[in-house]
């Protein structure tokens, strides 16, 4: 895991300032989403921790998790992730805590991250509308019947990237949904090497873990 774990600055690299040809080819994203690099959240992974720190990191679903804050391009590679966080700590504050690292989540000028409506808007970091439907199961046969409903279909079928990238990582590396047996520490470099190891099968072998958009 040391090893991979020196892969870091090699394979998770800032995403393209260029137009993705995803996005280029997409009539539904071009030229709206033309300055849009990656997509950004949140995802929780079991984690085993001594009894006295386990309210700390209950999360959502009653079990002790670290929450993972992760940031995927248009190829499903990770370009940042930030593990280690408490289970009931909130993305947006994890958010806050990778922008004020020193090696933290950099964002270049006139771009920007999709987001969820978790976050708040601000410079490089573009949240769908509140209060307006947003996932496609949510239209049924109805089409979009103004503009903020036709801009949150199309951020969503968009953002729906990252969590690909998460079921694809789940999907791959069975270690992060089982009850883990490891000091603390060496479950957050599990993720990253997790992450690592994702990045080196996207970009140079075939992949079979990744989850249908339509799924």
């Amino acid at each position: 895991m040391f090893a991979v774990g020196e892969l870091r600055n090699e394979m998770i690299r800032a995403p393209s300032v260029g137009v993705h040809p995803k996005i280029a080819r997409s009539r539904r994203w071009n030229p709206f989403f033309k300055d849009c690099i990656a997509a950004i959240d949140g995802t929780h992974v079991l984690a085993r921790v001594p009894s006295s720190e386990r309210a700390a990191f209950m999360g959502r679903k009653h079990t002790t998790t670290q929450n993972v804050l992760a940031c995927v391009n248009w190829d499903l590679r990770f370009t940042y992730v930030l593990a280690g966080w408490e289970g009931s700590a909130h993305d947006a504050r994890i958010l806050a805590d990778a922008l004020a690292r020193e090696d933290g989540l950099r964002i270049p000028q006139g771009k920007f991250c999709l987001v969820d409506a978790g976050y708040a808007v601000r410079p490089g970091f573009l949240p769908p509308y509140r209060g307006v439907r947003y996932h496609l199961r949510e239209y049924g046969v109805r089409r979009p019947e103004n503009p903020r409903e036709l801009f949150n279909l199309r951020h969503s079928s968009l953002r729906v990237t990252v969590e690909r990238g998460f079921g694809s990582l789940k999907g791959r590396f069975r270690i992060l949904d089982n009850k883990p047996h490891h000091p603390y520490k060496t479950q957050v470099k599990l993720v990253l090497a997790c992450c690592i190891l994702h990045n080196w099968i996207i970009t140079f072998g075939h992949d079979d873990m990744i989850p249908n958009p339509e799924d």
